[in-house]
């Protein structure tokens, strides 16, 4: 069945019929409308969504690409990614479109990808500054780029106050009377999430007259077994470390075992705080304390931004930070 044929059958032009389709009822009589539905449910006929991108220049697809991620990993393995998703899924749904998610390990693989697709526009999950700026000398839709740090014409990032986010999980351990404190995270740079975070975890634990160097550095990922072996470095350390800041949950999650491991009791003899506030922070032992940033709220504000640009034709400007809290549980005590 085409459109041509439910066209002739209810007697009216392929454009009335093209119009209850996409929804434009102020073009046709209720009438009209009715006796296409009707026919459209008894014939079972469904639009080409092809031909529909092309007559309306909407393809009512939305993209999201996670850079970074090689053959060796699955965005699921880290539950981040797992809660982005959903909430970015459930907004994009709501606004009837439809999620297309891409995994690359270079941002600029994916700009021919996303032409051929003809997509409306794209979120772009964790790419650095130096990406976005290849990336939108190429791309030609809107895009939102989420946990990424770029101040320039024509970018729209939405990401979380990194930098208080990494003061609060030092002056919880500072508070808690904590002076021998490590700092756990992926390798950064000068720039991004993680710097930003170790800025504020670096200039609380200043404000008390504690360093953080190089050797109270530790470089930790989302590999399970990575993370268990720099809870080990930190427990057998001779700086006899007191207390850790981990940038994410499912590192500090890691760390822990890696502790317990050499011995160490958390938070008896070394306390942990996360970063993220995922589910798995209320099912560890023990329940982790960390830094809760709203994933929802983040998904919302990212959508909001994109499909004005899509709906109003223009581009933006903006740098958002949505805020973070602490959330005590009991993996850090008080010395």
């Amino acid at each position: 069945m085409t459109i041509k044929q439910v066209a002739e059958k209810a007697g009216v032009s392929v454009a009335s019929v093209s119009n209850v389709v996409n929804g434009n009822y102020h073009k046709v009589s209720a009438e009209t409308r009715r006796k296409i539905e009707k026919i459209i449910e008894e014939t079972g006929y469904t639009p080409n969504a092809v031909a529909r991108s092309l007559a309306t220049q909407e393809s009512k697809i939305i993209s999201l690409v996670i850079p970074y991620i090689g053959s060796f990993f699955s965005f699921n393995y880290n539950p981040y990614y797992a809660e982005l998703v959903a909430e970015l899924e459930k907004y994009v749904r709501e606004q009837d479109y439809c999620l297309m998610i891409r995994c690359i390990e270079r941002c600029g693989d994916i700009v021919p990808v996303l032409a051929s697709w003809n997509v409306d526009g794209v979120f772009f999950a964790g790419a650095s500054a130096e990406d976005i700026r290849k990336v939108r000398q190429n791309l030609k839709c809107p895009a939102v780029f989420i946990d990424s740090y770029c101040e320039e014409n024509g970018v729209v990032c939405v990401g979380i106050d990194d930098y208080r986010g990494g003061y609060l999980s030092a002056q919880h351990l500072l508070n808690k009377g904590h002076r021998q404190i490590a700092f756990a995270a992926p390798r950064f740079g000068t720039e991004g999430v993680i710097w930003e975070r170790f800025c504020g975890f670096r200039d609380a634990c200043a404000e008390k007259g504690v360093t953080i160097g190089q050797e109270e550095i530790f470089e930790v990922d989302t590999v399970e077994s990575n993370s268990i072996i720099a809870g080990n470095d930190i427990a057998l350390s001779p700086r006899k470390f007191t207390a850790v800041g981990v940038m994410s949950d499912l590192s500090a999650c890691g760390i822990i075992q890696g502790l317990r491991q050499c011995g160490k009791n958390v938070p008896d003899d070394i306390s942990v705080i996360g970063f993220d506030n995922l589910s798995i922070c209320s099912f560890t032992y023990p329940k982790l304390t960390t830094i809760s940033q709203d994933i929802s709220a983040k998904a919302r504000r990212s959508g909001d931004l994109l499909l004005r640009m899509i709906r109003e034709k223009h581009e933006l400007t903006a740098c958002e930070k949505i805020s973070v809290k602490l959330v005590e549980r009991d993996s850090v005590g008080k010395l």
